[in-house]
């Protein structure tokens, strides 16, 4: 090829790709969120900002007509946690200083490696737990010396009174993670009771007397820093006589929620989880929620306590509403907690291609919802029509029975 010719060449396929770029460009430009939901109203927003966070948000920055007042944030993603790492895995918390609302819930997101050992200990707090990926062995004893040893998988649960020393530690092939929620949103997950922290800070003395044995054996003592989330030896498989010459729990403190039979509907599941069917949780109700692609967790309220959100899986929108015609909408992905104060009517849409998953977790013994559709149902017609004036196709829509999970219209 002649210079010439190739420099033509070349030009205009440098012409055509700065084309190509300027195309894309264009079309970034195109999907970038502005705060403006129409001609006349908001306006576009030229920086400096931070544009994926907008995209992930975009209920907050262009927020549907009807949300109004002052609502606190309802929202805080565990991505926006410091994350304390050790030997054995790591953990990120989310708690009141965090999310400032959520007085009476706070929530841990923790991962141990294959063998990795959160270390023995017990707090004030009870705490409960949803098993998010791989297996885990759990160990307790209780006031009366009874004891208690299971292996967790992917959708168990277990739950551990306030006061109750306890242990969790990975299994093989590669540990586990799973949430964490404490009956409290003051909980701080650096201040539990540890074991080493308390052989540390006893003087050995005092330990001879204990265990009966000489003060000299209490020398090497490890540092209470280095055992928080500690490395050790994948255990070996229980065996039927695990609990071999001890007595038993009477309530065993883990329950296989993900096996649970769901109250089904066509556009998603729900299974409850409370006192009721796991006897030992007597301070936290939960409810696994699975919505599809346009469905949505209908219009509804609790009339017993705040609700605590954690997503595991998809995209979803919740708007709230609050007395005084106060109204807000957020955008939630996996990782991502929501919080919904107590009484405020709320919904949660479906807005991405995969099924919506999430967990409602509430400070209570039993769970306790009120549905929009069946309060409006089991209203006399009359007193309806003069309230809302609604077209006689939607009050014969109506339903007597919950449909907690509502399909796309």
């Amino acid at each position: 090829m002649k210079a010439l010719s190739r420099r033509k060449v070349l030009t205009a396929g440098a012409a055509g790709g700065l084309l190509a770029a300027a195309t894309t460009v264009a079309r970034a430009a195109d999907q970038v969120p502005q705060p403006s939901r129409g001609a006349g109203v908001g306006g576009t927003d030229p920086g400096p900002r931070n544009i994926s966070r907008d995209q992930q948000n975009p209920e907050m920055l262009d927020p549907p007509s009807t949300d109004h007042g002052t609502l606190p944030n309802l929202r805080f993603s565990f991505s926006d946690s410091h994350v304390r790492q050790e030997s054995g895995g790591w953990a990120r918390q989310i708690t009141e200083r965090e999310l400032g609302i959520s007085k009476n819930i706070a929530g841990v997101n923790m991962r141990l490696n294959a063998g990795g050992v959160r270390e023995l200990h017990w707090h004030k707090e009870a705490e409960w737990s949803y098993m998010l990926y791989g297996s885990a062995r759990i160990t307790a004893i209780d006031a009366q010396g009874r004891n208690f040893v299971d292996d967790v998988g992917v959708g168990d649960l277990w739950y551990f009174p306030g006061g109750i020393p306890h242990s969790i530690q990975g299994l093989g092939p590669d540990g586990c993670e799973f949430l964490l929620v404490f009956d409290s949103g003051g909980f701080d997950e650096d201040s539990t009771f540890l074991l080493s922290d308390w052989f540390k800070h006893t003087p050995k003395d005092v330990l001879a007397k204990n265990f009966g044995a000489p003060a000299s054996l209490f020398g090497a003592l490890p540092d209470p820093g280095a055992l928080y989330i500690f490395k050790a030896s994948v255990p070996a498989p229980l065996g039927p006589d695990k609990l071999q010459g001890v007595e038993p729990v009477p309530q065993s403190f883990s329950h296989r929620m993900l096996a649970q039979e769901p109250i089904r509907t066509k556009s998603g599941t729900v299974r409850i989880t409370d006192s009721s069917n796991f006897e030992a949780s007597k301070t936290i109700a939960a409810a696994l929620v699975e919505v599809e692609p346009g469905g949505m967790r209908e219009l509804h309220w609790h009339p017993n306590t705040d609700e605590w959100q954690y997503y595991i899986q998809g995209q979803g929108r919740m708007g709230v509403f609050a007395s005084s015609g106060q109204a807000r909408t957020f955008d939630f992905q996996a990782g991502d907690v929501g919080y919904v104060p107590y009484a405020m009517g709320h919904y949660v849409e479906n807005t991405g291609n995969e099924p919506l998953r999430f967990l409602e977790v509430f400070k209570s013994s039993y769970y306790a919802d009120l549905s929009l559709n069946q309060w409006l149902a089991l209203t006399p017609p009359e007193l309806l029509k003069a309230h809302l004036n609604l077209d006689p196709q939607i009050t014969n829509a109506l339903q007597k029975t919950k449909n907690p999970v509502r399909p796309l219209s």
